[in-house]
């Protein structure tokens, strides 16, 4: 014979296997979710707003969500045409650092695409 609890309405249709919300509730209410930025989003902020020229908003620190959406607002955009698939000039001087250690040569469709160039360092990094 074995044991088996009972435990009245944990799966109760309309609880779904939550607590209820309320004040005594385990889940924060919304207000109570909001943390600050962390000290390296504010670094970047400063910067991009030295950058540019504009002013960080009053009491930006307090919300991580508001520093975030302020920054995707103003930092740089990303490089768009024919060279934008390319891989950076580190990121090949790495790749053929790799080659030397590992006598081998990087394939020359990796100078094409960066995203190609990545996965062949990241899979002849020597360990």
């Amino acid at each position: 014979m074995s044991f088996q609890p009972q435990f009245p309405g944990i799966f109760d249709p309309d609880q779904q296997g939550r607590p209820p919300r309320g004040s005594d509730s385990a889940q924060p209410k919304q207000a109570d979710r909001r943390m600050p930025a962390t000290e390296k989003q504010m670094q970047y902020a400063r910067t991009l707003a030295k950058k540019t020229g504009s002013a960080l908003p009053e009491g930006i620190e307090g919300d991580r969500t508001a520093v975030s959406e302020w920054i995707d607002a103003h930092k740089p955009q990303a490089l768009e045409g024919p060279f934008a698939a390319y891989p950076s000039a580190k990121q090949v001087a790495f790749a053929e650092r790799i080659a030397r250690l590992k006598r081998r040569d990087v394939p020359q469709e990796c100078f094409r695409d960066k995203t190609l160039m990545s996965r062949w360092i990241d899979g002849n990094k020597p360990r």
